[in-house]
């Protein structure tokens, strides 16, 4: 398969995580606040505007193919962090949760190395990044 072709279906395979899921965040801003105050965050209504307006842009920003490598590696931080303030630890003593939450934990971890490899690929062909550099 084309190095272009598989870099398209990498940005939009993320982005598809990242664009509903921030403006799902935005679209019930109390909710989210909530879900940010049960782990215990600091200002959790900033937190579920940054949070929802992070992922949305930078989601948009990787689905056309914009900045991509700084925004990748933007992203794979964020995962990193995100994963370990909400998974980490989290169960308590139900093994069932426990064991849901590792899952999570590695899941983000392994989107982080998808974005880590975009980052180091670029957007390829099919991307802004490219049509500005042409």
């Amino acid at each position: 398969m084309p190095r272009d072709l598989l870099l398209l279906l990498s940005r939009l395979f993320l982005a598809a995580l990242f664009v509903p899921s921030g403006f799902n965040a935005l679209s019930d801003i109390a909710g989210t606040t909530s879900y940010f105050a049960g782990l215990g965050l600091p200002l959790p209504t900033f937190a579920a505007w940054g949070t929802g307006l992070f992922e949305l842009i930078a989601g948009l920003l990787v689905l056309v193919g914009f900045q991509t490598r700084i925004v990748a590696l933007l992203l794979a931080a964020f995962c990193i962090v995100a994963g370990f303030i909400g998974h980490y630890g989290q169960g308590g003593d139900d093994p069932t949760l426990v064991f849901l939450h590792s899952q999570m934990l590695m899941k983000d971890i392994a989107i982080a190395g998808g974005f880590l490899a975009l980052a180091m690929a670029g957007a390829g062909a099919w991307s802004i990044d490219r049509r500005g550099s042409a």
